[in-house]
């Protein structure tokens, strides 16, 4: 947190027994796993419709938080936590955890995007995975994320929101590897599933530390607490060392590229709306833990600031349609960090920007699944252009979501993403500049590699060429079942933001859970910022035009730059990893098991053998003959008689 920002700090609002419809949250959970579970017991037999369940299952939560969403909307402010009691779950001695719900301001906007946006994506699905022979089993997997995901925000507990961090980490999993038969696609969901399991260890310590302090991991007692300013900065760490590896946050971000190996609608259900942002909830829902230190705080910042920067060179060089956007997700969820590092000034605009994000970038993702299944699977940009004559609703629809992340007025990213620049430049000293200066920075170029992508997609020259050994290239438009999710995100990616923003209603909406922010003035006035915003923004954009359709687009990276190069090459994360943690692991591997084989092993069967051939010469010479023994007598006289000659000499 800002430390000279005197904002209120989060306050834990008293939670109430649910009633009514809230009391029935368990629900939103059970019907997904109930349709996973069915849908991965029946097997074939449920191939020709399992696609169908499969869908109605996040439908049917949708409805059903919407209408707990209509009865909080009912009640006052400080009734709108509730949480329900299903049954004791860990009970140790010093240490009961109950398994229960949350609902909240905060678990019910994440539940209605998760909800409402993987429906549109399950419907989208339907036709995308038409001809795959295993389609049941993807939807099987497709809910036991969504019902993971869910219990994941719908926890009342670290301990059960952890299941649910496991439960997605390992959908995603399934789903990254979904065809698996190829060797790259399954090295890369095992990549995510290693580099996730880095940064729940941070999650488990948190916990532990909990459990020393406060003796309990629950919400309400947890939040609570008065910590110290040392424990709640160990703990917001090692929380804060769980989010980057769940949301792709630097240093462990490496995953998110290679991730794009599963199926596009789990690229824009996992890794663009849901998943990746669970680390940015995290946070979010440990504000008053983080309120307590500005040093736990000051690093979610800084790591959010790192994160957008990174992820938006890494997508201004890659020719991988799918890959530029992960690195745009990266980015964008760079933004949302670095809101919750602001403290309570930035909380209710990291979840903004979060629920808008959702729609827009899904919007975008399922565009680059449409533009793939009308060119044969190519997601080289470079092989593309001139396809806005051709997908007309898959380019407007994108178009939408192009607008909305470049931040342009009226559309959503303009109401989300601009409200972070500005918290950004709020404070005193070095902290509002350097902040300020990096989100607006990333505001430029978010606009040059996301109109580099729209550019040389949908406009300029045709550049079909087949890939090697492929089919010849006939651009067309998808299916109804593809295009009108399309067309509802890109519905939410134009109105979402302004709707959301009318009257300052969603960082209302949140107070029970963030606390009352008062205004504060940021270092430049804000028609300054937002004006400068919108300048860099078109000077991006501008750039893109200039370099990838005012002439021809570059089909080969001969003459780039060294920055380029290393862009493409992500910034060398992997050969980083590999020289500073997998080569060391494996020497020191390798020494251990050197040190086991040879020196343990070879000290014990050394002195065995030693021993072994003491008792061979031994045995020879005890050989029971008398003849012998007389020997033995007359040598050891005549060494001692010997000795003493020496002995007087």
């Amino acid at each position: 947190m800002l430390s000279v920002v005197q904002a209120v700090p989060a306050e834990v609002v008293s939670a109430v027994p649910a009633t009514g419809t809230a009391s029935a949250a368990w629900l939103l959970v059970a019907i997904p796993l109930l349709s996973a579970g069915i849908l991965l017991l029946l097997g074939r037999r449920a191939d020709g419709w399992g696609h169908w369940l499969g869908v109605a299952a996040p439908v049917a939560s949708f409805v059903l938080i919407a209408a707990i969403a209509l009865q909080m909307m009912g009640l006052p402010a400080g009734e709108r936590v509730m949480t329900t009691q299903l049954y004791p779950w860990i009970t140790t001695t010093g240490l009961t955890v109950e398994f229960g719900t949350r609902i909240d301001p905060l678990s019910v906007a994440f539940v209605l995007m998760v909800t409402f946006v993987s429906s549109l994506i399950h419907v989208y699905s339907v036709a995308y995975m038409e001809h795959d022979p295993d389609r049941r089993r993807f939807f099987a997997y497709m809910n036991l994320f969504v019902a993971a995901m869910l219990l994941l925000v719908l926890a009342d507990s670290y301990a059960l929101l952890f299941v649910g961090w496991e439960g997605v980490g390992l959908a995603s999993y399934l789903l990254i590897g979904f065809w698996n038969h190829n060797p790259v696609y399954a090295a890369a969901a095992k990549k995510a599933f290693v580099m996730n399991r880095v940064g729940d260890a941070g999650l488990l310590l948190a916990m532990g530390a909990m459990v020393a302090q406060v003796g309990s991991v629950t919400f309400g007692e947890v939040l609570g607490a008065d910590l110290s300013p040392g424990w709640a900065t160990a703990i917001g760490l090692l929380l804060l060392l769980g989010a980057t590896g769940k949301s792709a946050q630097f240093p462990l971000q490496a995953w998110l590229g290679d991730a794009m190996a599963g199926p596009t609608p789990v690229s824009a259900l996992i890794h663009a709306a849901t998943m990746v942002t669970a680390g940015v909830y995290l946070v979010v829902r440990s504000g008053p833990i983080f309120d307590l230190s500005p040093d736990a705080q000051l690093a979610v910042a800084v790591i959010g600031a790192i994160t957008l920067v990174f992820g938006a060179v890494v997508g201004s060089a890659k020719d991988d349609m799918k890959k530029v956007l992960a690195a745009s997700t990266m980015s964008q969820i760079g933004y949302m960090m670095l809101a919750a590092g602001l403290g309570p000034i930035g909380y209710a605009f990291a979840i903004f920007h979060l629920i808008t994000h959702g729609f827009f970038k899904a919007g975008m993702f399922l565009g680059a699944g449409s533009v793939m299944h009308g060119m044969n699977d190519q997601v080289d940009i470079r092989r593309f252009g001139a396809l806005s004559g051709y997908m007309k609703v898959t380019w407007l629809t994108f178009m939408m979501g192009w607008l909305a992340i470049l931040g342009i007025p009226p559309f959503s990213g303009f109401w989300s993403k601009d409200k972070i620049i500005e918290s950004a430049f709020v404070g005193e000293g070095w902290q509002p500049w350097v902040f300020g200066t990096v989100a607006l920075l990333g505001a430029g170029l978010t606009a040059f590699y996301m109109s580099r992508l729209f550019f040389a997609v949908f406009h300029g020259d045709k550049r079909w060429t087949a890939p090697p050994d492929g089919p010849a290239q006939h651009p067309h438009e998808s299916p109804a079942l593809m295009t009108v999710p399309m067309v509802i995100l890109a519905v939410g990616s134009v109105a979402l933001g302004g709707l959301m923003a009318l009257g300052g209603g969603f960082a209302t909406w949140l107070e029970p859970v963030t606390g009352h922010v008062e205004h504060h003035e940021p270092v430049l006035p804000v028609w300054f910022i937002m004006a400068s915003t919108i300048v860099v923004v078109l000077i991006g954009a501008a750039i893109a035009w200039r370099m990838y359709l005012a002439r021809p687009m570059p089909m080969t990276a001969q003459h780039a730059s060294a920055l380029t190069r290393a862009a493409r090459n992500d910034l060398y994360q992997d050969q980083v990893n590999e020289a500073v943690f997998m080569r060391p692991g494996q020497a020191l591997t390798q020494g251990l098991y050197v040190a086991d084989e040879y020196v343990l092993d070879g000290t014990v069967e050394g002195s065995a053998f030693g021993l072994a051939s003491i008792g061979r010469v031994t045995a020879r010479l005890q050989n029971g003959q008398v003849r012998s023994y007389a020997g033995y007598v007359v040598g050891g006289t005549v060494v001692a008689v010997l000795a003493m000659l020496a002995s007087r000499m």
